[in-house]
């Protein structure tokens, strides 16, 4: 289901809201996703990466990504923190929320790494990482 809605700069904002069981996506250790219904791939119009505002119940709204697996199908990864904070197991019913953020507009380079970048001349090849894997790297660092 989505829903429409203005943010706080007047630029509207659809918001998708279902829900879902929490899955196990790698046996033997805590990586958890939560596979996406397929109304909702379809609603986005796209079989690639989409990058997300979530939040799962009552969660923190966090950045993340829904991940394609082929077939038309997403999952949203959900980190172990988030998975603590709302003591969530494999198998739980979840609801989700989210929205789709604009990544272009959020890339933004810390100036001590800008830096770190231009001393080891690597600024050509950080700016050739697509952005998607720019904007993954970036939320590492900050963690």
């Amino acid at each position: 289901m989505a829903f429409t809605r203005w943010n706080s700069s007047g630029k509207i904002m659809v918001e998708f809201k279902f829900q879902s069981k929490l899955e196990c996506i790698a046996s033997g250790m805590n990586y958890f996703a939560i596979p996406v219904p397929k109304k909702i791939t379809t609603a986005l119009g796209t079989t690639g990466p989409v990058a997300v505002a979530a939040q799962v119940n009552k969660s923190e709204v966090f950045k993340a990504s829904l991940y394609p697996i082929g077939g038309g199908k997403h999952y949203l990864r959900v980190k172990n923190k988030i998975c603590s904070s709302i003591k969530i197991n494999e198998g739980d019913r979840v609801t989700v929320k989210f929205t789709i953020r604009d990544r272009k507009s959020e890339i933004t380079i810390p100036e001590d790494l800008k830096t770190s970048l231009k001393e080891a001349g690597l600024e050509k090849e950080f700016k050739s990482i697509p952005i998607g894997k720019k904007s993954y790297l970036l939320r590492t660092i900050e963690e």
